[in-house]
Parts: structure tokens; C-alpha cells; sequence
């Protein structure tokens, strides 16, 4: 018998059949198809920061001051208007002692400061739909410190500083006018036909008084009492002349 010989064979044989099975495990798990990839969720270390998403910006009309005032001032103003101009830093500057007032814009462009004051409305509103409410008061106070006044407009040649690429496309669009024809038609609607004019509103009581010209901190403040005088809620808008709260000197 030659039995070493026939156990080699054997081994032999054992040893190929193994070889075999691995080869065909392995053409099996590359064929097996691959196991979807697993998303890990973790709380953030300390370090890490989730990308802010920017909020989207303030719309007009566009208010200056505390938004959680009380007491609005709404001023219908003509950027061409002398006389708002020179009102303007003295309703600002009243504003910022008031924390519990807010002032707001609408614009009114007088038909006699046409086409200078439609076209400086535009300017101020793409300004702030570009820039946001600070962005907006500057253009305002940039206007009345370059204008000729009178409907005259700025001087030719002279150009907003910093004129953005956004501003610039929101000029080539018709949606500053959409925003000034809306506020000229609420003007009409609550009998308001000069510049400046104000209408001074409660937000907690939902009562307005309508004031005429430019109106002094003082007189101002009086109004304020006459509004929240009464004990009516709900008021519809009141007139009260301007020479009878103190007009300022034009």
C-alpha cells in the first residue's frame, strides 16, 4: 500500500475544495449589494455653530424708533417739501427722547414737486428695501441735505454714495412705485393733502388724531393727552388744525 501517498492526495484535494469556497464567498460578498450609508446625529460640541439663515428684511412703511412703542407718529411727507426738511431732524431728535413713540414714513409727493419728489421717493425706498430700515433713514436725511428743494431735485450729476447692485435693480423695477402709490392713496383716504402732516396713533386703543404742519415736541405731547383723553375706543381718525397745537415757524 502506498498510504502516505494517498493522504497527500487527499490534503490535496481537501486544500482545493477550500480554496474554491473561499473564492466563491468572496464573488458572493462582492456581489451583495452595499448597505446604505448611516447619517450620524449628534448633539453640537460646543465649538460648532449651525449656519444662520439671514432673516428676511423689513418691509415699509418704515418705522424709526421702538417697535413695541405705544404711540406712533405716521408722517406723510414730500422729499421735496422745505418745510419737511427742516422738520425733519426736530421730529427725530423728539423721537429719541420718547421711548414710547415710533415714527413712520409714508411718502406724499405734491404734484407741484413732480417728477423730483417721485423720483427721491423711489431712491429711499430701494435704498431701504436693499439696506433695511437704517439704511432707509439715511437716504431720507441724504436727500434733504443734497436737495435743491422746491421740486428743483438733486443737483445734475450727483449720485447716492454706495448705490448697491440690489438698490440699483430694485430702481429698474416698478415695485418703489407700487409702495408710493399705496401710501399717496391712504394720504387721500384720511384727508391729508399738504406736507408735513401727522397722524398721531394708540395702538392700545386703536384711536388716531390727525394733526396738520409741523408740529413742536410740546404741542406734540398735548396731543398725545387729547388722544388718550377720551375714554371711546376705536376712534376713526380726528382732525385737530395745526395752528391750534402750535404750528412751527415756516
Amino acid at each position: 500500500m502506498h498510504l502516505p501517498g494517498f493522504v497527500r492526495s487527499r490534503r490535496f484535494i481537501l486544500l482545493a475544495l477550500l480554496t474554491a469556497a473561499l473564492l466563491l464567498l468572496a464573488a458572493l460578498s462582492f456581489l451583495r449589494p452595499r448597505a446604505t450609508a448611516q447619517v450620524e446625529t449628534r448633539p453640537l460640541s460646543s465649538t460648532e455653530t449651525v449656519p444662520s439663515v439671514p432673516s428676511p428684511p423689513s418691509r415699509p412703511p418704515w418705522r424709526y424708533g421702538r417697535p413695541d412703542a405705544r404711540f406712533t407718529v405716521v408722517e406723510y411727507a414730500d422729499l421735496e417739501c422745505p418745510f419737511c426738511r427742516t422738520y425733519f431732524p426736530v421730529l427725530k431728535h423728539w423721537i429719541d427722547g420718547h421711548p414710547e413713540m415710533s415714527w413712520q414714513w409714508h411718502h406724499l409727493p405734491l404734484a407741484m414737486h413732480e417728477p423730483a419728489a417721485s423720483a427721491e421717493a423711489r431712491l429711499v425706498e430701494c435704498i431701504g428695501e436693499a439696506g433695511g430700515p437704517a439704511a432707509f433713514w439715511q437716504a431720507v436725511d441724504w436727500v434733504y441735505a443734497n436737495t435743491r428743494g422746491d421740486g428743483q431735485g438733486l443737483p445734475e450729476g450727483l449720485r447716492y454714495p454706495d448705490l448697491t447692485p440690489a438698490a440699483q435693480q430694485c430702481l429698474a423695477s416698478d415695485r418703489p412705485d407700487a409702495v408710493i402709490h399705496a401710501q399717496v392713496e391712504e394720504a387721500v383716504k384720511n384727508g391729508v393733502s399738504a406736507t408735513p402732516a401727522l397722524q398721531l396713533r394708540d395702538r392700545e386703543t386703536g384711536k388716531a388724531l390727525l394733526l396738520h404742519g409741523s408740529v413742536e415736541g410740546d404741542a406734540l405731547l398735548s396731543a398725545l393727552d387729547l388722544l388718550t383723553a377720551s375714554g371711546t375706543t376705536g376712534l376713526p381718525s380726528k382732525e385737530m388744525p395745526a395752528d391750534s397745537v402750535g404750528d412751527m415757524p415756516r
